[in-house]
């Protein structure tokens, strides 16, 4: 791939993060916004709606999309499988079994900033993280094969859960869980924010410190340990970077699919397969994707809202299918 069109696209990826976050906030309102911008002190209704829920709600689409497109890039590279996203290895059914018992049984409490069903939901995800983890240790040898089986198995068993907890709660409760398993970014103040951020900022540092691992990972495990590469610390690394990083996200706006698949796919066409461009073109193509998305599905119908990770199963599917096709032709 020619350099100067990897540093091209990189650069226009980073103008329009930048568009992004600036002129998002501003979508929809309907009284002067430069007024809003210029008192962050909330002291005028508009700028209380701008700094209160504009602000923070674009801020956490973008970091969700970015989390999502990084671990989806990870996960693609480490199993060397194009077809596998953030929620392969089960974060997201133990994410939402947290969340469903959470709201079944009225659990609240609060632990390091994280309260009532994020706090479940990062508990639940956390859990699948070990277990799968723990599986694959009893395993010799530490295989991604036995990982992404031990994944499935995860998912399966906590997904099935979460359907008997869904049929032992009444119609509130039940319509409660299934809106939160669509996905959404309805947030309101910068807690939220504040709670994904250290989860997100520090896996995207370590997928970012392990890019050259991953090109070599991508190539086989045989091929990385012969150039010098501790095949296992890169693997848990990754593994459990990108694992609490998509916990963290999903605890704070519920599932939201296909964002962790379409990313780094659109991004290889655009920059290349190398992942010291492809990473940082992922996270800020990623970031972007999901705060537009955000945007539209609390606009088009406005002052209804659609959940986001409605918008982006509906893109979604389709681009999966047609990759789905690709990859059988090849």
């Amino acid at each position: 791939m020619n350099r100067t069109r990897q540093v091209a696209v990189l650069v226009a990826l980073l103008a329009g993060t930048g568009a992004v976050l600036l002129m998002l906030p501003l979508v929809g309102m309907k009284l002067t916004p430069l007024r809003a911008i210029l008192d962050p002190s909330g002291s005028g209704t508009e700028a209380r709606i701008f700094w209160m829920i504009r602000v923070p709600r674009v801020l956490a689409g973008w970091l969700a999309g970015a989390a999502l497109a990084a671990a989806g890039m990870a996960y693609q590279a480490l199993f060397r499988n194009s077809l596998a996203t953030p929620f392969t290895l089960g974060v997201a059914s133990g994410a939402a079994l947290g969340a469903a018992l959470s709201i079944r049984f009225g659990l609240y409490l609060s632990v390091a900033g994280f309260s009532g069903t994020p706090l479940w939901a990062f508990a639940g995800a956390s859990a699948s993280i070990l277990l799968v983890y723990g599986i694959t240790r009893a395993r010799r040898g530490m295989s991604t094969a036995t990982m992404l089986l031990a994944g499935v198995a995860v998912s399966f068993f906590f997904s099935s859960l979460n359907l008997f907890t869904q049929y032992i709660s009444d119609f509130t409760h039940t319509f409660r869980i299934i809106r939160w398993l669509m996905g959404g970014v309805q947030v309101a103040g910068f807690r939220s924010v504040l709670e994904m951020a250290p989860l997100v900022l520090a896996g995207l540092l370590i997928t970012l410190r392990l890019t050259r691992e991953l090109d070599i990972l991508a190539t086989g495990e045989e091929m990385a340990a012969g150039r010098g590469v501790d095949v296992v610390r890169t693997r848990n690394m990754l593994f459990f970077a990108s694992s609490l990083m998509v916990g963290g996200v999903v605890a704070v706006c519920g599932p939201i699919g296909f964002v962790g698949l379409m990313i780094p796919h659109i991004c290889r066409l655009l920059v290349g397969p190398g992942h010291r461009v492809l990473a940082p073109a992922s996270i800020l193509a990623g970031g972007s994707f999901l705060a537009l998305c955000d945007t539209f599905a609390r606009t088009i119908i406005a002052p209804a809202e659609i959940p986001v990770g409605v918008i982006t199963a509906l893109l979604g599917g389709p681009f999966f299918l047609a990759l789905l096709i690709r990859e059988g032709k090849h």
